[in-house]
């Protein structure tokens, strides 16, 4: 049983350090109370983190919502409809921080883009409201987020603002959550992918991969990131298999693959759930552990691959070593897009199905390198 405790005490010491090296994605939010900022966080971002997470004050207007595990933080005004004095203090306020963090360098905590949100329903946009993107718009990224669009005159109220030329990245017009119209029709949200996939193209590089992991609504997304993450590892326990291993020296090609899932697992940001990916990966690696995979792993692997046999020699080759390793990275990903979508859409997951499923996608996987092996 110590090698289970070797194998997986390793596999999540690997997923703390993932998490600690992450940069932090952060998106201001703008927009008048009650345009429904708060539910569009929660519709785009994991954990409902506008209602869960914690509000650190900035200065008297503006404050800096974080969560432990979340690699994102809300910077979120309040109260610009009131009188134009407040609403001057505010803008001040929101640019003299912009500067601020950039003239101190901040790297970790610099803003990298502005959601400034307008309800649809109010069908327009302000004079002081056109005054404040122009002005943002001069030191990040703004998108015009058009919350609540209902019926028809959102259509409208998006075809005037892009008329107006302002200097935005884009206006997207968003429904955050379906709406319940009568007991046999439901109108479906809409617009949070587009809006999620404009905001990463604007976002710098050392960004992106906070965001993908905090964004819940592009799953594809994740997996696109999740597949590119495979290759370097691949790359690595070939190298390391070039010369042929022995069963007993192949747990060198282990370190690499505890790394690689653990990359996976943070980039999909689900919540960590030790037993449900333990049982996860079992399924497909067996209970030996770290200290006895290199003996056992051939075999556990080979009885996915009818007709192969036996390794030739008892050893593994960088070829064998590649392919176990892409079978392990892409099939997992394809557990975890499972899980990831259940859980971001509240429905349970068990440990049984997700061990049948990696099972079957491994194989599956292993199948395609099956040529490779022979």
């Amino acid at each position: 049983m110590s090698g289970v405790v070797d194998l997986f005490g390793q596999f999540f010491k690997n997923i703390e350090d993932e998490e600690k090296r992450m940069h932090t994605a952060n998106l201001m939010v703008v927009g008048k109370t009650g345009v429904g900022k708060s539910t569009l966080i929660n519709s785009v971002f994991r954990e409902d983190l506008a209602d869960t997470g914690i509000g650190t004050p900035v200065t008297q207007h503006l404050q800096r919502i974080t969560k432990t595990g979340i690699p994102l933080a809300i910077y979120d005004t309040k109260g610009i409809e009131l009188d134009h004095a407040i609403q001057d203090e505010i803008k001040k306020e929101i640019l003299g921080e912009i500067d601020r963090l950039i003239r101190l360098n901040e790297k970790d905590n610099l803003i990298h883009m502005i959601w400034f949100c307008i309800n649809s329903l109010s069908r327009r946009i302000e004079d002081f409201e056109v005054e404040w993107i122009r002005s943002f718009s001069e030191k990040i990224p703004v998108i015009v987020v058009l919350t609540q669009s209902v019926g028809k005159d959102y259509k409208e109220l998006e075809k005037y603002i892009k008329d107006l030329n302002l200097p935005v990245k884009n206006v997207r017009s968003v429904l955050a959550h379906d709406i319940e119209i009568t007991n046999d029709y439901t109108l479906p949200s809409f617009g949070l992918k587009e809006l999620v996939d404009i905001t990463f193209d604007c976002l710098p590089e050392a960004a992106h991969a906070a965001f993908i992991n905090a964004q819940k609504v592009n799953i594809e997304r994740k997996l696109d990131a999740a597949n590119k993450a495979v290759i370097p590892f691949v790359s690595a326990t070939f190298a390391a298999g070039f010369n042929p291993l022995p069963f007993a020296d192949a747990a060198l090609i282990v370190p690499a693959q505890l790394a690689m899932l653990a990359r996976l697992t943070v980039i999909f940001g689900i919540p960590i759930n030790k037993s449900l990916l333990t049982g996860t990966i079992s399924g497909v690696l067996g209970t030996g552990g770290a200290t006895l995979i290199g003996r056992t792993i051939v075999a556990n692997i080979i009885k996915f691959i009818p007709g192969v046999g036996t390794a030739v020699g008892g050893t593994i080759s960088g070829t064998t070593a590649a392919v176990i390793t892409a079978a392990l990275g892409f099939s997992y990903n394809q557990v975890m897009v499972t899980m990831a979508k259940k859980i971001f859409s509240g429905h349970d997951v068990t440990e049984k199905e997700m061990i049948e499923l990696m099972r079957r996608t491994y194989k599956e996987q292993m199948r395609k390198g099956k040529d490779l092996l022979k």
